[in-house]
């Protein structure tokens, strides 16, 4: 299943870490902001509709979890928002609205030397919208008529340091690319630069892969949804379901030490970030079992926890037969045939690939904070998985520990745990 991934290399400074998220931010098809996001998730309000990004029939997208009313500039100069990509616009938003949440903006403001800032974001797609439209220019007119700013608009590392560069962050900075896993994998790669030492990390992920380029990249895995009636569209664990629909967004989260972080001024965090694992699954043809079960019981036991102890998982919920199976086969080994409530919030806003699992984590945080469990809207869920899924209205319940869980295309596995204090 290949090697996994985790934190027991850095044991040495797991006594004096402890990583809690001081911050949120989001920008997401069914909200741009945590307020109105976490209440459009909580009504279980959705956002997929159809695509009005381009004509998508000859691409057999018809579907898609679009952001409304999103104007750059109203986050960024002008002269900046010409000179990147969609995607870089939704993590500028996402960050600064996480560094307001942490009591942190300007950074300045905080002490922290600049030097002890870092910046870490997963993406997949990278600048697919302003590339294709240089690429256009290229073909259609000629290199001389192709901006020089498509060198660093399209780049995967692009958002990490444009977020960098507006908030002066000059300690460790990267960018992941692991598809859906990312999000979860940036949050784990945060982690590992506090324990070196960094005292503030802006973690997450973004995706804004809605051009004809990024869906004609998307329709060699086969799995996305044709359907175009937006209650049919994006249906996980159901009987009936199709394939995933593509969606856009961006969560960023705030992540520091907590003894840093009551140093300057801290008094209250959304949560902590308790264990992380992440495995790869064996390639096609070998007779070995996929390895997300295994990533999910390594980060229980990075955070020194139990099964038992989990109080609700977040799926990666797939929407694709095969891979369904899968997931409920993982949950179930952990847990037992609906041992634990699962949920995915995501059937609103579509799977944002390496947005999705950051935005998964930012919910299970105000879930903890409010002590309900956000719905899965519009399934009729399949007993076949024999999963507790919740579904249509929220469930209270008092949060301790959730369980995150993320798969990227590819074969990438990554969970995080995530804990009240």
């Amino acid at each position: 299943s290949g090697g996994p991934v985790g934190d027991g290399a850095d044991r040495s400074r797991e006594a004096v870490v402890n990583t809690v998220v001081t911050g949120l931010g989001v920008v997401a098809p069914t909200g741009a902001g945590i307020e109105e996001y976490w209440a459009n998730t909580l009504a279980g309000h959705s956002a997929i509709g159809p695509l009005t990004r381009f004509d998508g029939e000859a691409y057999q997208l018809r579907l898609a979890g679009q952001v409304p009313e999103f104007t750059a500039t109203d986050h960024m100069s002008s002269r900046l928002a010409v000179q990147t990509d969609r995607w870089t616009h939704f993590g500028l938003a996402a960050a600064t609205e996480a560094l307001t949440d942490a009591g942190a903006a300007p950074l300045a403001d905080t002490g922290i030397d600049e030097y002890e800032l870092a910046v870490v974001t997963a993406v997949s797609s990278a600048g697919n919208g302003f590339g294709q439209g240089e690429l256009g220019s290229l073909w259609s007119r000629g290199p001389q008529h192709v901006t020089a700013f498509q060198s660093i608009a399209w780049f995967y590392a692009a958002m990490t340091g444009q977020i960098s560069i507006r908030h002066g962050m000059r300690g460790p900075c990267g960018v992941l690319a692991t598809e859906q896993a990312g999000g979860l994998d940036a949050v784990g790669q945060a982690r590992r630069v506090l324990r070196s030492g960094a005292r503030l990390v802006l973690a997450g992920g973004g995706e804004a892969a809605l051009s004809p380029y990024a869906v004609v990249c998307q329709q060699a895995n086969g799995l996305m949804s044709t359907q175009s009636a937006p209650a049919r569209g994006y249906r996980p664990f159901s009987a009936e379901t199709t394939g995933y629909v593509p969606g856009e967004g961006a969560a960023v989260m705030v992540l520091e030490d907590a003894d840093s972080a009551a140093a300057r001024g801290v008094t209250r965090h959304h949560g902590r970030i308790r264990g992380y694992a992440a495995t790869f699954d064996p390639r096609p043809g070998i007779r070995r079992p996929p390895a997300l079960a295994r990533a999910a019981r390594l980060a229980l036991a990075d955070a020194g926890l139990r099964p038992g102890d989990v109080d609700v998982v977040f799926a990666d919920a797939a929407g694709v037969p095969r891979l369904d199976r899968v997931e409920a086969a993982a949950i179930g080994e952990l847990f037992g045939p609906r041992g634990v409530p699962v949920t995915a919030p995501k059937v609103a806003t579509g799977r944002l690939s390496a947005g999705g699992a950051a935005l998964d984590l930012v919910t299970a945080l105000l879930a903890i904070r409010d002590s309900v469990i956000p719905p899965t809207p519009g399934i009729a869920p399949d007993p076949a998985y024999q999963l507790d899924l919740v579904t249509d209205r929220p469930r209270e319940a008092r949060l301790e520990t959730v369980l995150v869980l993320a798969r990227g295309f590819g074969g990438f596995n990554s969970a995080v745990v995530v804990t009240a204090a």
